[in-house]
């Protein structure tokens, strides 16, 4: 197999990611879900990632789509389209599965896959994570993991590019 075809196995639609945590769960295995914009990769998500690999089990990264992010952050993002920041998630080894969602949060995922671990960086605190009631609603429990958020797409964006051209 192509390291390409491996690394496109990874992103699953939704449908694909549920047979594919059954598959998981059926093997013992726990769920771990993170989520995020993810673009423009850099060390503060892979700090991140790896954390949560950590914790044990497969992890699976839902990544906001493209309409979502405009939505999130303003004109001008996303920089790069969703498809190509699952590609480069997918493509990371701590990384089991790419989901790209369209929703505004994940509330909708975290009820069709029921994860074990919802992880969130460190700009959140167990008690703030918008979608922690429907985690423990489905028997799962939040994790904060990584380094401490001085790094942030939207402050490298802003420091190093400027702002948005409109």
């Amino acid at each position: 197999m192509s390291h390409q075809h491996a690394i496109t196995r990874k992103i699953l639609d939704r449908e694909e990611l549920q047979r594919r945590v059954a598959e998981w769960r059926q093997a013992g295995e726990s769920i771990v879900l993170a989520n995020g914009v993810f673009d423009l990769l850099h060390v503060g998500h892979v700090r991140y990632l790896h954390a949560a690999k950590q914790l044990g089990g497969r992890l699976i990264v839902a990544v906001n789509s493209d309409d979502s992010v405009r939505a999130l952050k303003g004109k001008g993002r996303p920089l790069m389209l969703a498809t190509e920041r699952a590609e480069i998630l997918a493509a990371l080894s701590d990384v089991d599965a790419v989901v790209v969602f369209s929703e505004p949060d994940v509330r909708a995922l975290i009820r069709e896959i029921r994860p074990d671990i919802q992880v969130k960086g460190t700009d959140y605190t167990a008690a703030n994570v918008p979608e922690r009631d429907v985690v423990v609603e489905c028997g799962g429990r939040v994790e904060i993991v990584g380094d401490s958020k001085n790094h942030s797409t939207s402050e490298i964006i802003r420091s190093r590019l400027g702002p948005p051209r409109s």
